[in-house]
């Protein structure tokens, strides 16, 4: 399988590239008054606005850094919508067998987004589902509208 790297102080995160819509580079957001602070803003894509999350935030509690190779990458979430995740150092491929990835016997409930863990040379890749990514409020939140539509 392909995956699309990311790296965030230090680690490495890993995307299945069929969940990547498409990889486009850190454009100015309009921010959302009032939005959880992971929510950096939305862009217009398609004629559509799209909700974007600040991975930096949401994993370390820190803004991502704004550079060259910090890119935002829309994914399919929840099957029926579109979400952008700003990502820092997202300019890489890698390609790993599903069985490469095992479980890291570390659990976290809030959220659930990290995955197994595969480990290589330069050090463990952690696989993110996309679809646990969010906790259940900021989800809630970015997309009930959207629902009651």
């Amino acid at each position: 399988m392909l995956f699309l790297l990311m790296q965030l102080d230090g680690d490495r995160y890993a995307l299945d590239i069929r969940q990547v819509a498409v990889v486009l580079p850190l454009v100015e957001l309009r921010a959302v008054p009032g939005a959880p602070p992971a929510v950096a803003g939305i862009i217009d894509y398609g004629g559509a606005p799209v909700p974007v999350i600040d991975l930096a935030q949401l994993l370390a509690n820190r803004p991502a850094h704004r550079r060259l190779a910090t890119r935002i990458v829309l994914v399919h979430y929840a099957e029926q919508h579109v979400l952008g995740l700003i990502a820092e150092r997202a300019t890489e491929t890698v390609r790993k067998e599903p069985s490469e990835f095992q479980p890291s016997g570390i659990t976290r409930s809030d959220p659930p987004h990290l995955g197994p863990v595969a480990l290589d040379a330069s050090g463990p890749v952690h696989w993110i589902d996309v679809s646990r990514l969010l906790p259940e409020a900021l989800a809630n939140s970015l997309f009930r509208q959207a629902a009651a539509a």
